[in-house]
């Protein structure tokens, strides 16, 4: 049906209304309708149109989505909170009236204030589940790992409600203190062993016999790397485990013959000679002891040395060598004397390489000494050879004629004039011992020795006047002198230093 001719009818009946009077009437009638809707229930500072939450066919069914942007309030409608109805959490309607926003002040704490009153830690605006549980118990200090993760809660948690979950503390003993105390093989309390189950067990296992050791403080390596710990650890209490080798293995100590370590003394320290390697392969460190090993001694059977046993072994050459001190006749260390002291001249690669260190006694070798045979030296044996020169090179001396060391009664003690390198290398102090030549008034006035020593088979004998021949006037200049003489040896007495 039309609605134009009821449009059209109500339209005359208005009009013939109003032409009859009841104009007022209608005037009156709409002023009071619009004094009573101005009463809005949410407040008068509440400046919002009616038509931007609510539709016209009724009060009840609102816009969707409203025209009120509650995020402006500081807390946005997220997840269910934007499904329920106003007065769910708006006690009044009045909306100007502060509304508490944190979710205890709507949600009972089914909790009853075991994780706190902050829901939002755990839950969201859109569900009540939690699904991030293992990661807020590691925000908590005890992360879930291991058998801890397949638990319930209640497993650790335990209270009336199930859902209160009192803070059980993060320490293992706080939930296995009863596995702590029944446990007999070992038996922790009378062991002393700790309480902090990690220190023994894996926390990433699945059960108690899922374990590691931290036996740091006696490595379970080479031969101790066992599985069963009874093996050392004869009784329930682990503490008293001594880890001197001594403990466990004196039976093996006790029982060696080869050698025998009781009676050559050996140390109960099975560590100072063998490795914990498997079997007992010694490896005796010489170097400890007061005889270390060099040379050939490193590879001389234990056996050649120690042929009375390991204890009190003399660490003196002779103790072992004196056959070879002996023996030897090139030279006779016997006859000359030598000491016994085989590492004085001998290394300890081989006899052959001696090295006489011959600066340790009264006559260091220098020059041509180094070079010259012991036996040029040591005709007569080694054994109190002299060390003055006379008694090696008076051949030298007596056949000296230029010049001549006997008839110029020269010294003995070549060293005066003759350094070690060579005998051409003689460097005689004249001005020192006898009289100034290369000094004072006869400094470059000669040239060789004969200009004084006139006769070079003697040359104690010298010449002054072959040089002063001027007889008369050097007698006109000493005629002064009492008992003046012109001769060379008058002229020494009275300028020896020859001013």
């Amino acid at each position: 049906m039309s609605s134009k001719p009821l449009q059209t009818g109500l339209s005359g009946l208005l009009g013939s209304w109003i032409q009859a009077g009841g104009w007022c009437v209608f005037l009156a009638c709409l002023s009071l309708s619009t004094a009573t809707l101005g009463q809005s229930p949410h407040g008068p500072a509440f400046k919002i149109d009616c038509a931007a939450c609510h539709v016209p066919d009724s009060w009840v069914v609102m816009r969707d989505p409203l025209g009120f942007d509650h995020d402006s309030t500081g807390f946005p409608l997220i997840g269910i909170h934007a499904e329920v109805n106003c007065r769910s959490c708006h006690g009044s309607m009045v909306f100007d009236t502060p509304t508490p926003s944190d979710c205890i002040s709507c949600h009972t704490d089914v909790h009853a204030m075991t994780v706190g009153n902050d829901c939002a830690r755990c839950h969201t605006p859109r569900t009540w589940l939690v699904d991030d549980i293992p990661e807020l118990h590691e925000q908590n200090g005890f992360a879930l790992i291991g058998a801890h993760s397949n638990l319930s809660c209640v497993d650790c948690h335990v209270a009336d409600n199930t859902l209160a979950f009192a803070r059980v503390g993060n320490d293992c003993i706080n939930c296995h203190i009863d596995e702590f105390n029944t446990t007999r093989f070992p038996n922790h309390a009378s062991s002393g062993f700790s309480t902090n189950c990690i220190e023994c067990h894996d926390p990433m296992g699945t059960g108690w016999g899922t374990q590691f050791t931290d036996h740091d403080f006696f490595p379970l390596t080479g031969g101790h790397e066992i599985q069963d710990c009874a093996r050392c650890h004869t009784t329930g209490n682990f503490a008293d485990a001594s880890p001197e080798c001594s403990s466990c293995h004196m039976t093996e100590y006790n029982s060696t013959t080869d050698p025998n370590h009781q009676s050559a003394g050996f140390s109960t320290d099975c560590a100072s000679c063998h490795t914990t390697g498997p079997g007992w392969t010694a490896s005796f460190d010489h170097n400890i002891t007061d005889f270390p090993l060099h040379g050939s001694h490193v590879t001389t059977a234990c056996i050649e040395c120690h042929t009375n046993g390991y204890a009190g072994t003399p660490t003196a050459c002779s103790a072992c060598h004196m056959t070879e001190y002996n023996g030897t006749t090139e030279p006779n260390h016997t006859t000359s004397g030598f000491s016994t002291d085989c590492a004085m001249c001998h290394d300890e690669t081989a006899w052959g390489n001696a090295t006489f260190d011959h600066n340790n006694t009264n006559f260091p070798l220098h020059g041509a000494h180094t070079s010259t045979a012991c036996i040029e030296c040591h005709a007569n044996g080694y054994a109190g050879t002299p060390t003055v020169c006379s008694a090696c090179h008076m051949a030298d001396y007596n056949g000296t004629t230029d010049p001549n060391h006997a008839s110029s009664g020269f010294g003995t003690n070549c060293a005066q004039c003759h350094d070690e390198t060579a005998w051409g290398n003689a460097t005689f102090d004249h001005d020192g011992q006898f009289f100034p030549i290369y000094s004072g008034n006869h400094n470059g006035v000669w040239n060789t020795c004969a200009e004084c020593h006139t006769n070079p088979n003697d040359y104690n004998v010298f010449s002054c006047t072959i040089c002063h021949d001027d007889q008369a006037g050097l007698a006109n200049d000493h005629d002064e002198v009492s008992g003046y003489s012109y001769t060379s040896n008058a002229c020494f007495n009275c300028h020896p230093n020859g001013d």
